[in-house]
Protein backbone atom coordinates (compact mmCIF):
# COMPACT_ATOMS: atom_id res chain seq x y z
CA UNK A 1 0.00 0.00 0.00
CA UNK A 2 1.71 3.13 -0.89
CA UNK A 3 0.86 6.65 1.31
CA UNK A 4 1.40 9.42 0.44
CA UNK A 5 3.81 12.40 1.86
CA UNK A 6 0.96 14.38 2.61
CA UNK A 7 -0.86 11.88 4.15
CA UNK A 8 2.10 10.74 6.47
CA UNK A 9 2.83 14.60 7.47
CA UNK A 10 -0.79 14.66 8.63
CA UNK A 11 -0.29 11.56 10.81
CA UNK A 12 2.75 11.61 12.28
CA UNK A 13 4.12 14.61 12.32
CA UNK A 14 0.88 17.12 12.47
CA UNK A 15 -0.85 15.13 14.85
CA UNK A 16 1.03 15.83 18.01
CA UNK A 17 0.88 19.59 16.69
CA UNK A 18 -2.62 19.64 16.26
CA UNK A 19 -2.79 18.29 20.28
CA UNK A 20 -1.47 21.01 21.70
CA UNK A 21 -4.33 23.48 19.78
CA UNK A 22 -7.21 25.01 21.72
CA UNK A 23 -10.21 23.21 20.07
CA UNK A 24 -11.68 26.36 18.73
CA UNK A 25 -10.82 29.87 19.04
CA UNK A 26 -14.06 31.23 19.49
CA UNK A 27 -14.16 30.34 23.15
CA UNK A 28 -10.57 31.45 23.73
CA UNK A 29 -12.03 34.95 22.50
CA UNK A 30 -15.32 34.43 24.88
CA UNK A 31 -13.15 34.07 27.89
CA UNK A 32 -11.20 37.49 27.32
CA UNK A 33 -12.60 39.78 30.51
CA UNK A 34 -14.38 43.02 29.28
CA UNK A 35 -13.49 45.27 28.31
CA UNK A 36 -10.95 43.63 25.81
CA UNK A 37 -10.74 47.22 24.12
CA UNK A 38 -11.94 50.96 24.45
CA UNK A 39 -14.87 51.57 25.62
CA UNK A 40 -17.54 54.44 24.15
CA UNK A 41 -19.18 56.09 26.58
CA UNK A 42 -22.16 58.64 25.46
CA UNK A 43 -23.27 61.53 27.91
CA UNK A 44 -26.69 63.17 26.35
CA UNK A 45 -25.93 66.62 28.02
CA UNK A 46 -23.07 69.02 27.27
CA UNK A 47 -19.45 69.33 28.21
CA UNK A 48 -18.58 70.29 32.16
CA UNK A 49 -22.45 69.92 33.56
CA UNK A 50 -23.24 67.72 36.44
CA UNK A 51 -23.83 64.75 34.46
CA UNK A 52 -20.81 65.21 32.24
CA UNK A 53 -18.08 65.75 35.25
CA UNK A 54 -19.80 62.60 37.52
CA UNK A 55 -19.36 60.27 34.73
CA UNK A 56 -15.79 61.80 33.61
CA UNK A 57 -14.75 60.94 37.29
CA UNK A 58 -16.30 57.50 36.86
CA UNK A 59 -14.64 56.96 33.42
CA UNK A 60 -11.76 57.44 34.79
CA UNK A 61 -11.38 55.36 37.49
CA UNK A 62 -12.91 52.38 35.67
CA UNK A 63 -9.67 53.12 32.72
CA UNK A 64 -6.97 52.88 35.58
CA UNK A 65 -8.70 49.68 37.06
CA UNK A 66 -9.30 47.77 33.20
CA UNK A 67 -6.20 49.33 31.31
CA UNK A 68 -8.63 50.46 28.82
CA UNK A 69 -9.49 53.67 27.77
CA UNK A 70 -13.11 55.02 28.57
CA UNK A 71 -13.99 57.70 26.08
CA UNK A 72 -16.44 59.87 26.40
CA UNK A 73 -19.04 61.32 23.49
CA UNK A 74 -21.24 64.22 24.31
CA UNK A 75 -24.34 64.38 22.56
CA UNK A 76 -27.05 66.48 24.65
CA UNK A 77 -30.32 67.89 23.46
CA UNK A 78 -33.87 66.70 23.89
CA UNK A 79 -33.53 66.50 27.95
CA UNK A 80 -31.18 63.95 27.21
CA UNK A 81 -33.36 61.92 24.42
CA UNK A 82 -30.68 62.27 21.69
CA UNK A 83 -27.66 60.62 23.58
CA UNK A 84 -29.73 58.15 25.44
CA UNK A 85 -30.80 57.28 21.67
CA UNK A 86 -27.65 56.77 20.48
CA UNK A 87 -27.25 54.54 23.36
CA UNK A 88 -30.27 52.47 22.62
CA UNK A 89 -29.23 51.77 19.27
CA UNK A 90 -25.86 51.22 19.15
CA UNK A 91 -24.73 47.80 18.54
CA UNK A 92 -24.85 45.02 22.49
CA UNK A 93 -21.65 44.01 22.92
CA UNK A 94 -20.74 46.09 25.39
CA UNK A 95 -18.85 48.75 23.81
CA UNK A 96 -20.93 51.52 24.05
CA UNK A 97 -22.56 52.58 27.21
CA UNK A 98 -23.38 55.75 29.44
CA UNK A 99 -25.12 57.50 31.88
CA UNK A 100 -29.35 58.06 31.80
CA UNK A 101 -30.42 60.57 33.95
CA UNK A 102 -34.09 59.82 36.02
CA UNK A 103 -35.50 61.98 32.78
CA UNK A 104 -34.67 59.10 30.40
CA UNK A 105 -35.69 56.54 32.42
CA UNK A 106 -39.14 57.33 34.48
CA UNK A 107 -40.06 60.95 33.28
CA UNK A 108 -39.28 61.54 29.63
CA UNK A 109 -41.83 59.49 28.03
CA UNK A 110 -44.65 61.08 29.37
CA UNK A 111 -43.13 64.12 28.82
CA UNK A 112 -42.74 63.97 25.29
CA UNK A 113 -44.79 63.44 22.53
CA UNK A 114 -42.75 60.81 20.66
CA UNK A 115 -39.75 59.32 22.26
CA UNK A 116 -37.27 57.86 20.02
CA UNK A 117 -36.94 55.08 22.37
CA UNK A 118 -37.88 53.03 25.10
CA UNK A 119 -36.72 53.17 28.17
CA UNK A 120 -38.19 49.70 29.48
CA UNK A 121 -37.15 47.72 26.09
CA UNK A 122 -34.32 49.00 24.89
CA UNK A 123 -31.75 50.50 27.36
CA UNK A 124 -30.08 47.70 30.15
CA UNK A 125 -29.27 49.66 33.19
CA UNK A 126 -25.62 48.30 34.65
CA UNK A 127 -25.76 50.49 38.19
CA UNK A 128 -26.78 52.83 40.04
CA UNK A 129 -24.30 56.09 39.14
CA UNK A 130 -25.12 59.08 41.32
CA UNK A 131 -27.82 61.39 43.07
CA UNK A 132 -28.62 64.63 44.24
CA UNK A 133 -31.47 66.91 45.94
CA UNK A 134 -32.74 69.50 44.56
CA UNK A 135 -32.90 72.66 47.61
CA UNK A 136 -35.27 75.09 47.77
CA UNK A 137 -32.91 78.19 47.73
CA UNK A 138 -34.45 81.93 48.42
CA UNK A 139 -32.46 84.99 47.50
CA UNK A 140 -31.47 86.55 51.01
CA UNK A 141 -32.20 89.99 49.61
CA UNK A 142 -35.07 90.13 48.26
CA UNK A 143 -37.23 87.07 50.22
CA UNK A 144 -37.70 87.82 53.77
CA UNK A 145 -38.16 84.26 55.27
CA UNK A 146 -35.23 82.46 56.77
CA UNK A 147 -37.84 79.14 57.13
CA UNK A 148 -40.04 77.06 54.76
CA UNK A 149 -42.77 77.62 57.23
CA UNK A 150 -42.13 81.49 57.02
CA UNK A 151 -41.82 80.80 53.13
CA UNK A 152 -44.75 78.96 52.38
CA UNK A 153 -46.92 82.04 54.50
CA UNK A 154 -45.16 84.99 52.37
CA UNK A 155 -45.37 83.50 48.87
CA UNK A 156 -49.49 82.78 49.57
CA UNK A 157 -49.68 86.57 50.38
CA UNK A 158 -47.45 88.05 47.84
CA UNK A 159 -49.59 89.54 45.13
CA UNK A 160 -49.73 88.04 41.88
CA UNK A 161 -48.19 84.81 43.34
CA UNK A 162 -44.53 84.22 43.42
CA UNK A 163 -42.06 83.40 40.26
CA UNK A 164 -40.06 80.14 40.20
CA UNK A 165 -36.96 79.24 38.22
CA UNK A 166 -35.85 75.76 36.57
CA UNK A 167 -33.14 74.84 34.04
CA UNK A 168 -35.88 73.97 31.42
CA UNK A 169 -39.50 72.10 31.05
CA UNK A 170 -39.67 68.84 31.97
CA UNK A 171 -36.35 68.94 34.37
CA UNK A 172 -36.23 67.85 38.14
CA UNK A 173 -36.33 70.93 39.31
CA UNK A 174 -39.09 72.81 37.19
CA UNK A 175 -41.43 69.60 38.20
CA UNK A 176 -40.49 69.63 41.78
CA UNK A 177 -41.51 73.62 41.94
CA UNK A 178 -44.79 72.43 40.36
CA UNK A 179 -45.87 69.56 42.80
CA UNK A 180 -44.44 71.99 45.59
CA UNK A 181 -46.66 75.05 44.39
CA UNK A 182 -49.60 72.67 43.68
CA UNK A 183 -49.27 70.68 46.75
CA UNK A 184 -49.48 73.64 49.49
CA UNK A 185 -51.88 75.76 47.16
CA UNK A 186 -49.28 78.22 46.16
CA UNK A 187 -50.08 80.79 43.26
CA UNK A 188 -46.93 79.65 41.09
CA UNK A 189 -45.25 80.70 37.62
CA UNK A 190 -42.46 78.53 36.31
CA UNK A 191 -39.94 80.35 34.60
CA UNK A 192 -37.38 78.21 32.87
CA UNK A 193 -33.87 79.22 31.89
CA UNK A 194 -31.15 77.59 29.88
CA UNK A 195 -29.49 76.00 33.34
CA UNK A 196 -28.58 77.05 36.49
CA UNK A 197 -26.18 79.33 35.27
CA UNK A 198 -28.47 81.64 34.28
CA UNK A 199 -31.59 80.70 36.79
CA UNK A 200 -29.30 81.83 39.75
CA UNK A 201 -28.46 85.95 38.50
CA UNK A 202 -32.16 85.84 38.02
CA UNK A 203 -32.57 84.87 41.36
CA UNK A 204 -30.01 87.23 43.29
CA UNK A 205 -31.40 89.96 40.89
CA UNK A 206 -35.14 89.33 41.98
CA UNK A 207 -36.83 88.35 39.11
CA UNK A 208 -37.78 84.96 40.54
CA UNK A 209 -38.86 84.44 43.92
CA UNK A 210 -37.39 80.97 44.31
CA UNK A 211 -36.08 77.67 42.79
CA UNK A 212 -35.96 74.11 43.85
CA UNK A 213 -32.92 73.35 41.65
CA UNK A 214 -30.03 70.86 42.02
CA UNK A 215 -28.17 71.43 44.71
CA UNK A 216 -24.31 70.81 43.15
CA UNK A 217 -25.06 74.14 41.45
CA UNK A 218 -26.15 76.33 44.72
CA UNK A 219 -23.46 75.22 47.12
CA UNK A 220 -21.29 78.34 46.23
CA UNK A 221 -24.12 80.77 46.81
CA UNK A 222 -25.87 78.95 49.60
CA UNK A 223 -22.31 79.47 51.47
CA UNK A 224 -21.73 82.76 50.18
CA UNK A 225 -24.62 83.91 52.39
CA UNK A 226 -26.48 85.66 49.16
CA UNK A 227 -29.01 82.49 48.81
CA UNK A 228 -30.84 80.72 51.43
CA UNK A 229 -31.17 76.81 51.61
CA UNK A 230 -34.92 76.65 53.17
CA UNK A 231 -35.13 72.89 53.12
CA UNK A 232 -33.53 69.70 50.68
CA UNK A 233 -35.74 66.79 49.08
CA UNK A 234 -33.89 64.22 50.06
CA UNK A 235 -34.97 60.99 52.39
CA UNK A 236 -32.32 62.38 55.14
CA UNK A 237 -30.42 65.69 55.50
CA UNK A 238 -27.46 65.79 53.12
CA UNK A 239 -24.05 65.91 54.10
CA UNK A 240 -22.47 69.30 53.00
CA UNK A 241 -25.42 70.82 54.08
CA UNK A 242 -26.43 69.40 57.92
CA UNK A 243 -28.11 72.33 59.25
CA UNK A 244 -30.59 72.63 56.42
CA UNK A 245 -33.52 70.08 56.93
CA UNK A 246 -35.52 68.03 54.84
CA UNK A 247 -38.74 68.98 52.93
CA UNK A 248 -40.48 66.60 56.03
CA UNK A 249 -38.81 68.00 58.69
CA UNK A 250 -39.92 71.59 57.25
CA UNK A 251 -43.45 70.67 57.51
CA UNK A 252 -43.94 68.99 54.02
CA UNK A 253 -44.22 65.32 54.34
CA UNK A 254 -43.88 63.07 51.21
CA UNK A 255 -42.12 65.06 49.47
CA UNK A 256 -38.05 63.28 48.56
CA UNK A 257 -37.44 63.87 44.84
CA UNK A 258 -33.76 63.36 44.13
CA UNK A 259 -32.40 63.83 40.60
CA UNK A 260 -30.17 60.43 39.70
CA UNK A 261 -28.37 58.55 37.31
CA UNK A 262 -27.88 55.02 36.01
CA UNK A 263 -25.15 53.50 33.41
CA UNK A 264 -27.02 51.99 30.70
CA UNK A 265 -25.76 49.53 28.33
CA UNK A 266 -28.49 48.76 25.16
CA UNK A 267 -30.57 46.11 25.20
CA UNK A 268 -28.76 42.63 24.45
CA UNK A 269 -25.87 42.68 25.88
CA UNK A 270 -24.53 39.46 27.06
CA UNK A 271 -25.65 39.31 30.58
CA UNK A 272 -21.88 38.48 32.09
CA UNK A 273 -20.79 41.55 30.53
CA UNK A 274 -23.17 43.41 32.38
CA UNK A 275 -22.49 41.89 35.44
CA UNK A 276 -18.75 42.50 35.21
CA UNK A 277 -19.82 46.54 34.87
CA UNK A 278 -21.91 46.99 37.66
CA UNK A 279 -18.99 45.04 39.54
CA UNK A 280 -16.44 47.53 38.45
CA UNK A 281 -18.56 50.33 39.16
CA UNK A 282 -19.09 48.69 42.54
CA UNK A 283 -15.62 48.77 43.28
CA UNK A 284 -14.61 52.02 41.80
CA UNK A 285 -17.67 53.99 43.69
CA UNK A 286 -17.68 52.32 47.36
CA UNK A 287 -14.06 53.37 47.99
CA UNK A 288 -14.12 56.67 50.21
CA UNK A 289 -11.98 58.85 47.90
CA UNK A 290 -14.75 58.33 45.36
CA UNK A 291 -17.56 59.17 47.59
CA UNK A 292 -15.60 62.12 49.23
CA UNK A 293 -15.06 63.42 45.71
CA UNK A 294 -18.55 62.87 44.48
CA UNK A 295 -19.97 64.61 47.44
CA UNK A 296 -17.51 67.90 46.88
CA UNK A 297 -19.37 68.11 43.24
CA UNK A 298 -22.69 68.19 45.49
CA UNK A 299 -23.55 64.66 44.63
CA UNK A 300 -23.45 61.00 46.26
CA UNK A 301 -21.59 58.23 44.37
CA UNK A 302 -23.93 55.24 44.12
CA UNK A 303 -23.86 51.48 42.92
CA UNK A 304 -25.85 48.25 43.05
CA UNK A 305 -26.92 45.46 40.96
CA UNK A 306 -28.73 46.18 37.34
CA UNK A 307 -32.27 44.48 38.77
CA UNK A 308 -31.79 47.46 41.60
CA UNK A 309 -31.33 50.19 39.03
CA UNK A 310 -34.73 48.79 36.86
CA UNK A 311 -36.84 48.41 39.98
CA UNK A 312 -36.29 51.82 41.27
CA UNK A 313 -36.57 53.33 37.75
CA UNK A 314 -40.19 51.19 37.43
CA UNK A 315 -41.26 52.05 41.00
CA UNK A 316 -41.11 56.18 40.64
CA UNK A 317 -42.82 56.18 36.68
CA UNK A 318 -45.84 56.52 38.51
CA UNK A 319 -45.01 59.51 40.71
CA UNK A 320 -43.40 61.46 37.58
CA UNK A 321 -46.25 60.72 35.28
CA UNK A 322 -48.32 62.69 38.23
CA UNK A 323 -45.99 65.32 38.22
CA UNK A 324 -46.22 65.66 34.51
CA UNK A 325 -49.52 66.03 34.40
CA UNK A 326 -49.96 68.25 37.59
CA UNK A 327 -47.36 70.59 35.98
CA UNK A 328 -49.31 70.80 32.50
CA UNK A 329 -45.71 70.44 30.42
CA UNK A 330 -45.69 68.66 27.05
CA UNK A 331 -42.48 68.86 24.43
CA UNK A 332 -42.75 67.38 21.26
Amino acid sequence: MTVSRRALLGTTLGAPFAATLPPLVAPALAQTPWPGRPVRVVVPWPPGGSTDVLCRLLCEQLSQKTGQPFVVENRPGAGGNIGADQIAKSTPDGYTMGPVTVGGWSINQYLYARLPYDPAKDITPISMHWELPNVLAVPAAHVPATNLRDFVTWAKAKRGGVNYGSPGVGTTPHLSGAMFTNRLGIEGVHVPFRGAAQTIPALLGGDVDFALDNLASYVPVIASGSMRALAVTSATRWPTLPDVPTMAEAGVPDFVVTSWCAMAFPAGVPAAIIQRAAALIKEVSETQAMQDRFLRTGARALYGTPEEAAARASRERPMWQEVVRISGARLE
